[in-house]
C-alpha cells in the first residue's frame, strides 16, 4: 500500500489553544493525522511555551517520543528518553533590572516565575492568577524568585489588559530582555534573543531538517518568531489577530481539529 506523499518533512505544533482542546485532551482525528503525517516521512516536534514539568504528562499522553521545544524555546527536551537536551536561562539579574523598569511604569505586578531543570516549580506569588490544575507552588518574599535559576518571569497587571501590559513593557525594558505574549494571562520574561524559533531551529538541525521543509501550527503572538522561520505558518481559528495577521493561512480552531484539517488536505495532495 503506498503511503501519501507531505510536502513537508518537519511538522511542528503549539500545545495550548492548537494541538489540544480546551479540555487538554487531543482529538482522535487529530491524532490519527498527526501519525499520517509522521507514516509519511514527516517529525512531529511539539514547540510550547510550557517548561517541561508542565509539558512531560502531556507528550507521555500522547506516546510521543521525539523532540519537543519547551520554555519558549529555552529548553530541549527528549520525549523518549525523558532527558532534558539543552537549558537557556534568564539572567536573574537583567530580569531584576527589567522587572523595576516595567513597574516604574505601570506600577506593582503579580508576579510568577518557571525555575529550570526537568523538576522545575513554577513559583507563583500573591495576586497571579493561575488558571488550570497544574502544579505551582506560592511564595511570599520576592527574594525566592531569584534564589534558583529561571527559564521566565510571568507578569501580571491587575487592570491592563494582555495585550497593552506586553507592550509597555517591551518599550520599558529596552534591550535587557525580551517580552512575549503567550496566551491569556500569560506576559513573560525572556532571555533576550530566545524565541520558539531558536529552540525549533536547534531541534531541526539535530534532525537534519531545514525550515524550508516545515508546517507549523499556532495561535499566539508568541507563535511569530516560529512562523517566521518556517516555510508555512498556519494560525488556528481561535488565533490572536496578531498572528493570523502573518499566517500564510488561517485553519479551523483548536476545538474543530484546526491541524488534522490541514494534514489531511496536504496528505491527499
Amino acid at each position: 500500500m503506498t503511503v501519501p506523499a507531505l510536502p513537508y518533512r518537519l511538522v511542528a505544533t503549539d500545545l495550548d489553544g492548537t494541538l489540544l482542546r480546551g479540555d487538554g485532551s487531543v482529538s482522535e482525528r487529530t491524532r490519527d493525522a498527526l501519525a499520517a503525517a509522521t507514516a509519511a516521512g514527516a517529525a512531529h516536534i511539539v514547540v510550547t511555551g510550557r517548561a517541561v514539568p508542565w509539558t512531560r504528562h502531556i507528550l507521555d499522553d500522547l506516546g510521543y517520543r521525539g523532540l519537543a521545544v519547551c520554555a519558549q524555546g529555552a529548553q530541549l527536551y527528549h520525549a523518549g528518553e525523558h532527558r532534558l537536551l539543552t537549558s537557556v536561562t534568564l539572567d536573574r539579574q537583567l530580569a531584576a533590572l527589567a522587572l523595576a523598569k516595567i513597574e516604574a511604569e505601570v506600577g506593582p505586578l503579580a508576579l510568577a516565575a518557571s525555575r529550570d531543570g526537568l523538576e522545575g516549580e513554577v513559583l507563583v506569588g500573591a495576586g497571579y492568577v493561575q488558571e488550570g490544575p497544574l502544579p505551582v507552588l506560592p511564595f511570599d518574599d520576592r527574594a525566592e524568585l531569584w534564589s534558583s535559576p529561571l527559564n521566565k518571569v510571568y507578569i501580571q497587571h491587575p487592570e491592563m489588559s494582555d495585550d497593552a501590559l506586553a507592550q509597555v513593557a517591551r518599550q520599558a525594558v529596552g534591550n535587557l530582555v525580551d517580552v512575549v505574549m503567550a496566551g491569556a494571562g500569560v506576559v513573560e520574561i525572556l532571555p533576550l534573543g530566545l524565541s520558539k524559533a531558536t529552540g525549533l531551529s536547534l531541534a531541526a538541525r539535530r534532525l537534519k531538517l531545514r525550515a524550508a521543509e516545515t508546517i507549523a501550527f499556532g495561535d499566539m503572538p508568541n507563535d511569530i518568531p516560529m512562523f517566521g522561520w518556517a516555510a508555512h505558518g498556519v494560525a488556528m481559528a481561535n488565533a490572536h489577530d496578531e498572528l493570523k495577521s502573518v499566517a500564510d493561512e488561517v485553519t479551523t480552531s483548536n476545538e474543530d481539529d484546526g491541524i488534522a484539517v490541514v494534514l489531511e488536505r496536504l496528505l491527499r495532495g
